[in-house]
C-alpha cells in the first residue's frame, strides 16, 4: 500500500496468514469466497501466484478470459517456476484458441518437472489442437504411464478415437475417464459422439442435455455440447431444432472470439480489400511468368489443392495420397513464410508479381523445409500440398510455383454453408467468418469472386472438381484427376478408407471417411431450406456457375 505516494513495507506476518486463509477457502469448496479474498489482496497490493490463479479462474468462468491471461501472464513473470500458475495460463490460451501459445508454457512446464502426467495430457490437448494427433497421442499415453487414472488423457485419447471413427474404443476410454472423474465434460462429449457415430442418439441425447445444465461447463465446453446436441438433433430430423442449437453453439463461440476476429481488418473484409488492391493492379504487372521451381528436394510435380472449407478437399487428398507415386500435406502452413512477407497487408500482394528471382528463391527454399519438417519426403514424388484456405493465396502460389498445378475442389454451395455452420473448426480468422449462415455466405462469395479474379489474370493449369462427381462417379473422376496430373489410374486409390483411420491431423471429414463413399452429404441443404433462404440470393451465382441448379 502506499500513502502520498511514499510505498509501504508489507507485514512479513499478516501476508501469510493472509494467504493461508485464502489457500483455505480454495481447498474446502470455497471458489467465490476464496477468489473475493485474492482479489482484495491483490487490490491491497499482495502479489503472488495463488493470487492470480484464483481470480483468473472467476474470471473465466465468466468469460473474461482475456482478462484471466493478462492475469495469469503476470504471476509467471513473477515466479516462472510455478507449476500451478504456468499450467493455468496454457490452459486458458488453448481457451482462447491459441495453442501455439500454449505449448510454449506446457513445453516449459515439462522442462521444469517431466514427471508431472497432467501436464502431459495439457501438451497432449495442445498438439491435437495444433493438428499434429500422432504427438498428441504420444503425451497422452506418456501421461498414462505416469498416472494410469490421468483423466484428461484418457479423454483426450477418446477425442482421438471418435475423430477416426472408432467408436467402441472412444466409448471405453470415455468411460474410463468418467470413472476418474464422473461428469467429465470432455468425456461425456466424447462418450455421447461415440453414441452418435453408433446410431444410439438415444443414450447421447439426455447425456449431453445433462451436460448443459452442469454449471461447471466453461464457455467452449458449453458451445461444443450445444454444437453435439444440433448433430443429435440432426440425426432424429428434427432441423428446426437442431438449427437453434447450432446457433446457440456459434454465438457462444463469436462471443468467446469477437475481441480478435470481428474487430475491423477482420477476415471477410481483407478479403475484399485484397480483390479491391489485386483489381488496380492490372495485368502489366502479373504478365511476364516467374523462372519455374527447381525442386532441389526432388519432388516429381507440385499442386494444390484448393477451394473452400467443407467443399471436398480433404476427401480428394486422402485419396489421391493412396496413389503409390503421391505424398501429400494437409491444412499445412508451408506458405507461412511468403504470407508474412507479402501479405500481411492486402497491399503488400504487389510485391511478389515484382519480387527478384532472389527473393522468389529464398521462399521456395523456406516452403520446402517446413514440408520436410512436416515430415514428408518429397522426393520422386507428387506433392499434394492440400489447404482451402491457400486460395486466396494463388498469387503467391503463382509466382512461387509457376508450374504447380491446381485441382479446384467445388461442391454444391448452399451445403458448402450449412456444412461450414455446422461444424466446429480450431478458431481463426477465416472460420469466425462462418459462424452465421448469413456470414458463411459472405465469405463463401467473397473467397469465389477472388477465386475468379485470380484464375482469371494468372491462369493456373486448374481442373475442377465437383464433390458430387467423385463421390457418384468416382472411378471416372479419379481417371480424369490423374490424365490431369499426368499418371496413371492407381486402384489403391479406391481403398482409402481404413487407411483414413490412421491419418495424422485427423479434420472433421475423417471420421466420415472411413466409412468410404457415400451420397449422405449431397443436398442436405434442402432439409434446412427456411433457414438457408436469406442466403439464396448471394449464392445464386455460383449455384449456377458450379452447374447446381435444380
Amino acid at each position: 500500500m502506499a500513502e502520498g505516494g511514499i510505498s509501504l513495507a508489507r507485514d512479513p506476518a499478516a501476508d501469510p496468514a493472509t494467504l493461508r486463509a485464502i489457500h483455505d477457502a480454495a481447498q474446502s469448496g470455497r471458489h467465490a469466497a476464496a477468489a473475493a479474498l485474492a482479489q482484495a489482496a491483490l487490490a491491497d497490493g499482495l502479489e503472488h501466484p495463488l493470487l492470480f490463479n484464483l481470480v483468473a479462474m472467476s474470471l473465466e468462468r465468466q468469460g473474461r478470459l482475456a482478462d484471466a491471461e493478462n492475469l495469469l501472464a503476470r504471476a509467471v513473470t513473477i515466479a516462472p517456476a510455478d507449476i500451478g500458475a504456468r499450467n493455468a495460463l496454457g490452459l486458458c490460451l488453448l481457451q482462447l484458441g491459441r495453442p501455439a501459445d500454449a505449448l510454449a508454457q506446457f513445453t516449459a512446464l515439462i522442462d521444469l518437472d517431466p514427471s508431472l502426467p497432467f501436464v502431459h495430457a495439457s501438451l497432449g490437448n495442445t498438439l491435437f489442437a495444433l493438428g499434429r494427433s500422432a504427438q498428441a497421442e504420444a503425451s497422452y499415453h506418456r501421461a498414462l504411464e505416469l498416472d494410469a487414472r490421468q483423466a484428461v488423457a484418457l479423454a483426450g485419447l477418446a477425442h482421438i478415437a471418435v475423430t477416426r471413427g472408432d467408436y467402441p474404443e472412444a466409448r471405453a476410454l470415455a468411460e474410463g475417464a468418467l470413472a476418474v472423474i464422473p461428469g467429465f465434460p470432455d468425456a461425456v462429449i466424447s462418450l455421447a459422439a461415440a453414441e452418435l457415430g453408433e446410431g444410439d442418439v438415444a443414450a447421447a441425447e439426455p447425456r449431453i442435455r445433462a451436460l448443459l445444465d452442469d454449471t461447471r461447463l466453461n464457455q467452449t465446453e458449453h458451445a461444443y455440447a450445444n454444437g453435439l446436441l444440433g448433430d443429435l438433433l440432426d440425426a432424429k430430423n428434427d432441423t428446426d431444432a437442431a438449427f437453434a442449437a447450432y446457433t446457440a453453439c456459434n454465438e457462444e463461440l463469436r462471443r468467446l472470439y469477437a475481441e480478435r476476429f470481428a474487430a475491423d481488418g477482420n477476415a471477410l473484409d481483407y478479403m475484399r480489400r485484397v480483390a479491391a488492391s489485386f483489381e488496380q493492379t492490372g495485368k502489366e504487372i502479373w504478365s511476364p511468368r516467374a523462372p519455374p521451381d527447381a525442386r532441389a528436394t526432388g519432388a516429381a510435380a507440385h499442386v494444390f489443392v484448393l477451394g473452400f472449407p467443407r467443399s471436398g478437399t480433404t476427401l480428394l487428398d486422402v485419396i489421391l495420397e493412396r496413389h503409390h507415386a503421391i505424398v501429400g500435406l494437409a491444412d499445412g502452413e508451408s506458405m507461412i513464410d511468403a504470407v508474412r512477407e507479402f501479405m500481411r497487408r492486402p497491399e503488400d500482394l504487389d510485391g511478389i508479381a515484382a519480387a527478384p528471382a532472389a527473393t522468389l528463391a529464398r521462399l521456395r527454399v523456406a516452403y520446402w523445409q517446413r514440408v520436410a519438417a512436416a515430415g514428408v519426403d518429397v522426393k520422386g514424388k507428387l506433392f499434394i500440398d492440400e489447404n482451402p484456405l491457400n486460395t486466396m493465396m494463388m498469387p503467391l502460389i503463382s509466382r512461387l510455383f509457376p508450374d504447380a498445378k491446381i485441382l479446384f475442389a467445388c461442391r454444391d454451395p448452399r451445403d458448402v454453408v450449412l456444412s461450414s455452420f455446422r461444424h466446429r473448426f480450431a478458431m481463426s480468422a477465416p472460420y469466425f467468418e462462418l459462424l452465421s449462415v448469413e456470414g458463411a455466405a459472405r465469405y463463401y462469395d467473397a473467397v469465389m469472386r477472388l477465386a475468379l479474379q485470380f484464375f482469371n489474370l494468372l491462369a493456373p493449369e486448374t481442373l475442377l472438381v465437383r464433390h458430387e462427381d467423385v463421390m457418384t462417379e468416382f472411378n471416372r473422376e479419379m481417371r480424369r484427376i490423374c490424365a490431369f496430373l499426368g499418371i496413371d489410374w492407381d486402384p489403391a486409390m479406391g481403398d482409402f478408407a481404413l487407411p483414413s483411420k490412421n491419418r495424422d491431423a485427423p479434420t472433421p471429414p475423417i471420421a466420415q471417411l472411413v466409412k468410404a463413399l457415400n451420397t449422405e452429404g449431397i443436398g442436405q441443404w434442402r432439409r434446412y431450406r427456411p433457414h438457408l433462404t436469406p442466403v439464396f440470393a448471394l449464392l445464386d451465382p455460383w449455384v449456377k456457375r458450379f452447374y447446381y441448379e435444380d
